[in-house]
């Protein structure tokens, strides 16, 4: 009996490191999913963002188009690095409207004027009051609107040359 109690901590040891070492190495979903996929947008007004384009309202989204509303920064990296591919998806025919998350107009300003300006619109969410009302985790992020303003997609993070076709898609089964 001695003995086997010998072994009982390293027992315990290798049990607690394999569970730590599981954890470690499985893979898992980090990633905050917005609870609104599937309702209305809020209701919001925001404020022009910068002089060459209108600011945004919930209302914009209830003309029977389907739209893309990307939420930025200008101060953004990944923000940066999506706007090629939000530019392609402008050449495709998308709108895009955003909100422009704790930034200024001139910043904002800018961030266009370097890395293009896919946007029909840009609201000032200087408090991020809509990003919040979104369920937004961060920037960027992009939403897929149907037509009758309900949310129907969440593309979390930036949106990458392969993630191109597959929001196109989702912008045509929005549209019926």
């Amino acid at each position: 009996m001695k003995r086997v109690l010998l072994w009982v901590p390293l027992g315990a040891f290798a049990l607690l490191f394999a569970v730590v070492a599981s954890g470690l190495f499985r893979p898992s979903d980090h990633l905050v999913h917005s609870q609104m996929v599937g309702k209305a947008l809020p209701q919001f007004t925001l404020p022009k963002m910068v002089p060459d384009a209108p600011g945004l309202a919930s209302t914009t989204f209830t003309d029977g188009k389907p739209r893309l509303l990307n939420v930025f920064a200008s101060w953004c990296i990944p923000c940066m690095a999506e706007s090629p591919n939000l530019m392609a998806l402008k050449q495709h025919g998308v709108e895009i409207d955003a909100v422009a998350v704790r930034d200024t107009p001139r910043n904002v300003e800018d961030f266009l004027k370097r890395f293009g300006n896919p946007y029909a619109r840009i609201g000032d969410d200087r408090q991020s009051a809509v990003q919040l009302a979104l369920g937004s985790s961060g920037v960027p992020e992009t939403y897929v609107i149907d037509g009758h303003g309900r949310i129907v997609e969440q593309h979390i993070g930036d949106v990458r040359a392969e993630d191109v076709p597959a929001l196109l898609a989702a912008l045509k089964k929005a549209g019926g």
